[in-house]
């Protein structure tokens, strides 16, 4: 028997059209016109607390508010508020705005504002650094000045289990480590305590978490709330090489990225896709016992976002390509240099120079006063 597809919806996201399956998500929509085209990466809303693996993930820091300019063709009103994109379904002929309207924007800086509340600016000492999901919100969407004068709050750190330090301090509570805990484990023993301003994540009695995955609370969390503690403070991501590696492992599936400081592994991690999320869950022995080259089949370095700064000084310059808006900004701003001319290397010759363009700099300046 033939297999039935189901009707694909049409809609409208900041101006581009793409055709999705029915119960897809805005958020999901805005990536798949990424997928299709990745100059358009820039359009997909921020996701703090959405995790697409992990199932009733979202809706919880409002990072990925869009306005919805047309609910649907059969009704044709804007909705009244902002809606999470990231847990709000399509309709037929839906019209989404995002980047291209200022409310969302405005709002979106908000959100920013109100994380940055309670969250240290100590990004110097701390080891996301780097790959850390609420760096790249704020440096997109935040602002350098914040009206919060009251003290932030702070809490002690607690280690949970042997190899995982919490730094509550900086948590955003995106609750993505409890639902990681509750839905790849049968033995949670954390979750989110007390309300308001004082709510944590925290254990029941400061209980361990001592199963076989329980490092992955480490990955998925987008800010240095959770870390490693065999790998705080040994390096900043930037200088490590991240390389693609698997091992046969009868607790999971064995695909990790090993992070390299020369030729040592410092790091294992789960591999992340363009958004940052870990398809393949691994194990606590992959991802905390095998740190030898001999432990693993190496399959290459792993693909890293040219944006990032993750990868500075890794790659040929003659085999990255420039992006062209680099190179358009360039010819409009700055005079091309005659590389044809002989240099100066006589230093009499430089500082007789250098004597002169300050005299001259001086007298444009005087005119510029008296006039």
């Amino acid at each position: 028997m033939e297999e039935i597809k189901p009707q694909l919806i049409k809609i409208t996201f900041d101006g581009i059209e793409v055709e999705v399956e029915p119960g897809t998500t805005i958020m999901q929509a805005a990536r798949k016109i990424a997928e299709a085209d990745e100059s358009q990466a820039a359009l997909v809303p921020p996701a703090m607390c959405f995790y697409k693996p992990l199932s009733a993930s979202g809706g919880k820091c409002r990072a990925c508010l869009v306005r919805v300019a047309q609910g649907s063709a059969k009704d044709p009103r804007p909705m009244p508020k902002l809606v999470p994109s990231c847990i709000t379904q399509v309709q037929e002929g839906m019209v989404v705005e995002n980047t291209t309207n200022q409310n969302v924007l405005d709002t979106r800086k908000s959100i920013v504002e109100f994380l940055l509340i309670n969250h240290p600016l100590d990004c110097p000492i701390c080891d996301q650094a780097g790959e850390c999901h609420l760096q790249d919100f704020a440096f997109e969407h935040g602002s350098a000045k914040t009206r919060y004068e009251e003290e932030r709050r702070t809490f002690d750190k607690i280690d949970i289990g042997p190899h995982v330090q919490l730094h509550m301090t900086r948590c955003i509570l995106c609750y993505r480590c409890v639902y990681t805990a509750d839905q790849i484990t049968n033995k949670r023993v954390h979750g989110v305590m007390n309300r308001g301003d004082a709510s944590e994540i925290s254990t029941y009695i400061e209980k361990a978490i001592d199963n076989d995955f329980s490092g992955n609370v480490i990955d998925v969390c987008p800010v240095g709330a959770l870390t490693d503690k065999t790998f705080r403070f040994k390096n900043r991501v930037w200088f490590t090489k991240p390389e693609d590696a698997h091992r046969d492992c009868d607790k999971c599936s064995g695909k990790v990225t090993l992070w390299y400081r020369g030729d040592e592994v410092i790091r294992v991690t789960a591999r992340k896709n363009t958004w940052g999320e870990v398809n393949d869950f691994i194990c606590n022995t992959c991802r905390f016992d095998k740190k030898k080259t001999s432990d693993w089949v190496l399959e290459g370095p792993s693909k890293v976002k040219r944006s990032s700064v993750i990868s500075a000084n890794k790659y040929r310059a003659d085999l990255v390509k420039k992006p062209d808006f680099a190179l358009k900004l360039a010819s409009t701003q700055f005079k091309p240099i005659d590389d044809s001319r002989p240099y100066t290397t006589d230093e009499e010759t430089i500082r007789h120079q250098s004597i002169e363009n300050n005299d001259k700099a001086n007298h444009r300046s005087l005119l510029a006063k008296n006039n």
